[in-house]
């Protein structure tokens, strides 16, 4: 027998899952309101669970469940598309999914996902749709507040690193703010680059360099002097070589 078969008398040996493990790799931690949904076909009768009520904001025996009410909380440009995809399904009976915006009864849009599967009967029609409902806005909040922090880190950076540029044109050749920005702009105009970007050029050259040193203005002019454009995609560079070719007949 093989030393890694499993009999009744020999327990299979397994490694202990850690919660944290488990939270990890399953996504646990933020909240979903998950709910489950049934129709059959034949009858037109529908089920909901309790979920699907709250997360349409209504409570449940509010509204019989089915089309109609499906549709008054349906976002007006997800129509068509559920639409499609929901005939495909009983067509076909295969599982699906499908993600649309519905309007929940304080007006305020909302991204659910619907899964399914259709079930057949022994002739082969397909008799039920059953799945679940799962309500995906606090994930979609939770990327959108993730991109909002990072567009405000990069902006500190961006105005840390012009601030830190104007400072050292400003002690090194006793100028203003104003004329300090002047003069970063003005190299930045040159190199065809933006303002942040030569700003940041600069006070890394400077720090290669280890500082102005002795020769604070040549250092800084030669840091400025140094500044390049941005590197261009290499398809965008395709692009401009295909338009400079002549016309060939």
């Amino acid at each position: 027998m093989a030393p890694n078969s499993v009999t009744a008398d020999s327990p299979a040996q397994t490694t202990p899952v850690r919660p944290a493990s488990l939270a990890e790799v399953l996504a646990l931690g933020t909240h979903l309101l998950v709910g489950q949904y049934r129709v059959e076909i034949g009858t037109g009768t529908w089920w909901w669970s309790d979920e699907v009520y709250t997360m349409h904001g209504w409570e449940p025996g509010d509204v019989e469940p089915g089309l109609d009410a499906l549709r008054s909380r349906k976002h007006p440009d997800d129509r068509a598309r559920v639409v499609r995809v929901g005939t495909e399904a009983l067509r076909t009976g295969r599982p699906f999914s499908c993600a649309h915006r519905i309007v929940d009864g304080h007006g305020r849009a909302r991204t659910v996902v619907i899964t399914g599967q259709g079930r057949r009967d022994a002739r082969g029609r397909v008799v039920e749709i059953a799945g679940y409902v799962v309500d995906v806005t606090p994930v979609q909040r939770e990327v959108l507040d993730r991109e909002a922090n990072r567009a405000v880190t990069r902006a500190f950076v961006t105005a840390a690193a012009v601030e830190q540029a104007k400072g050292v044109l400003m002690a090194v050749h006793g100028v203003d703010d104003m004329e300090a920005a002047r003069l970063l702009a003005e190299g930045a105009s040159e190199a065809g680059t933006p303002v942040h970007d030569a700003a940041a050029q600069v006070m890394a050259a400077l720090t290669k360099a280890g500082g102005v040193g002795p020769t604070a203005e040549a250092t800084v002019a030669g840091a400025l002097a140094a500044v390049k454009p941005p590197a261009r995609p290499r398809a965008h560079d395709a692009q401009l070589a295909r338009r400079r070719e002549p016309a060939r007949n």
